[in-house]
This record gives structure tokens, sequence and C-alpha cells, in this order.
């Protein structure tokens, strides 16, 4: 009997030196153009020939992150290095546009402030930036966050050991998940006074019905016959509970958590424009708005951005540890 030869594997592949290259070219003439725009006579009046270089550049990315993106890599530290660049230079990319438009056109700073003008307003109001962050990220998104979604929870265990709750309050949920925050935030200001803790009770009913409907919805995620091996097993509805049914409504639980960190982030942002302490993200939105002062604006978004990004990607690698055996985070080993 003779023995057939396995096909050989083609080896991986991996970014070549010309595409490192393109890419270092492109993010460098971008860097140079974006400089050249803040020049006299280009500022306000661009010539044609800017605006030639400016496509230039976008095409030329355009390019380049097609290229890497097509690229059939393997799991590795090049795929991971490009799944980092892909995102990185598209972001470059616009920032680069936003940039040149603003600048080229002579767009009023009133209307829309270049990332330049952001960022050198981010660098001099470092002191008001942390202490908006503290009032409003620390003292109210977090703690709101953690109750609102701690009593939604906990009311779903109780509204899945009593039925007539949970066939009151889900309707109840969406009811008043449908609610605009910007109705319910002056009624809790005037409940509960102006500081932090009004800003808590809207996070509160913002994030107390996605908690719980996803919650209610992971308890029944169990299948039919796991639950019917536990009755078999004489399991009790705690048991049942805890070793079965909790654990299946691991990723509905997440789900919720991370829908949550945005909605309280926004719900404390809303409720301070209706009433606060002389700091806040939200007081100092509302308040520079009207001395017409954009770039602090734009300041406390990118600061708002930041941290809400930074705990969603908190809730999701907790996510990833301890829902790993979900089939949405396997990955598949090659043979």
């Amino acid at each position: 009997m003779s023995a057939v030869a396995a096909p050989l594997a083609p080896p991986a592949a991996s970014i070549t030196a010309r595409t490192l290259v393109a890419t270092a070219a492109t993010v460098a003439g971008m860097a140079a153009v974006a400089t050249l725009a803040h020049r006299p006579g280009v500022a306000g009046n661009a010539p044609v020939w800017f605006w030639a270089l400016v496509v230039a550049l976008w095409i030329a990315a355009w390019g380049v992150n097609d290229r890497l993106t097509r690229l059939p890599l393997a799991s590795g530290p090049s795929a991971r290095a490009r799944d980092v660049a892909v995102p990185v230079l598209f972001g470059l990319t616009c920032f680069f546009l936003w940039e040149v438009v603003c600048l080229g056109f002579g767009v009023p700073t009133v209307l829309m402030p270049p990332p330049s003008a952001i960022l050198a307003k981010l660098a001099v109001s470092q002191a008001t930036l942390v202490a908006d962050f503290r009032q409003t990220f620390v003292r109210s998104v977090v703690p709101g966050w953690l109750l609102g979604s701690a009593l939604g929870f906990a009311v779903a265990l109780l509204a899945d050991r009593v039925p007539f709750l949970r066939r009151g309050l889900l309707p109840l949920g969406n009811f008043v998940s449908a609610l605009p925050v910007i109705g319910i935030a002056p009624i809790m200001v005037m409940w509960f006074g102006f500081d932090w803790h009004s800003k808590v009770a809207v996070v509160v009913v913002m994030t107390f019905f996605p908690m719980l409907v996803n919650t209610v919805a992971g308890l029944e995620a169990a299948g039919r016959l796991e639950r019917d091996l536990m009755r078999s097993y004489a399991a009790s509805w705690g048991t049942t509970l805890l070793k079965l049914r909790l654990p299946a409504a691991l990723p509905f639980v997440f789900n919720g958590l991370k829908i949550n960190s945005t909605l309280a982030l926004i719900g404390a942002i809303v409720a301070e424009f209706f009433g606060t302490p002389i700091v806040g993200m939200g007081f100092r939105i509302s308040t520079e708005v009207g001395r017409m002062q954009l770039d602090m604006v734009w300041a406390e978004i990118v600061v708002a951005a930041v941290a809400g990004t930074l705990f969603y990607g908190l809730i999701a690698m907790a996510e990833r540890a301890a829902t790993f055996w979900h089939p949405s985070y396997r990955r598949r080993r090659a043979a």
C-alpha cells in the first residue's frame, strides 16, 4: 500500500515591508499636510494643490487600509498588529480630514473647532476636566450604575420566583424604558436636590429596567433537557438557579451591564443640565455652549467618550473572563 503524502500547508502570511513602508509614509504625509494647514497662506484660503494633496493622502490611506484588511493572516502577532493598525489608521484619517477641512476652509471655532484646538484645550484645562470627571463619573455614574444594576438583578431573581411579578414588571419596564431622560431628570432634581444624589437617582431609573429585562431573559435561556436533568436529580429551585440557570444567564447579565454603562453616563450628564453644583461634565457643557467656547465643550466630550469606552471595555474584559465557554468566545484551534 502506497502512502499518500499530505499536501503541505501554505506558509502563514505576514505584513510585508512594503505595506509597513506605505503605512508609515501615509501617516507621515498626513502629519505634514496637517501641519501645513496651519500656515498663514493656507489656513482659511487653501489653494487647489493643497486639496489635491489631501485627496491623494485620503486615497493612499484607503488603499493601505484595504491592503491590510485583505491580508490572509493567521492568528498570531501579525494578525493582532493588523487588527490594531486598521482602526488606528482609519481614525487618524478621519481626524486628519477634520483638521484640514476646518483649517483649510476657515471654519469658525464657534461652529467646529479642529482637533488641534481641542487637544490644546485638553492640555490647558486638566484641573477643570479632572474635577468634572470626578463629579460626574466617580460620584454619579459608577454609584448609579452599581445600584441600578444590582436592584435590577435582584428584582429579576424575585420575578423569576414569583410569576405574577414577571408578568407585571416586564410591561412596566418597557414603558419606563421609553420615557425620555430629559423628562425624568428635572423631577429627580426636584426630589433629591442639586447635588450628586439626584444624578444617581436618574442613573438608577435608567439602568434598573435594562438589567431586569436582560436577566429575566437570561434565566429562561437554559435548555429544557438540562432542566429536566436537574429535576431528575431532585434539585431545588435554588440549586438549579446556582448551578444551571445563572451560568446560562451570564451573557445576558453582562449584556445588561454593558448597555447600562452607556446609559449611566448619558443619564448623569443630561441630569446635570437641570441643576448641579458648579462642577460636572453636563454643567460644563451647558455653560460653555452659552459662552460659545466650543473647544471646551469638545474637550468634555472627549473625556466622556474615553471614560465611557474604558468603562465598557473593562466590563467586556470581565465578560470574556467569566463566559469564556460561551460560543461567541470560543476559538477554534488549528488541527
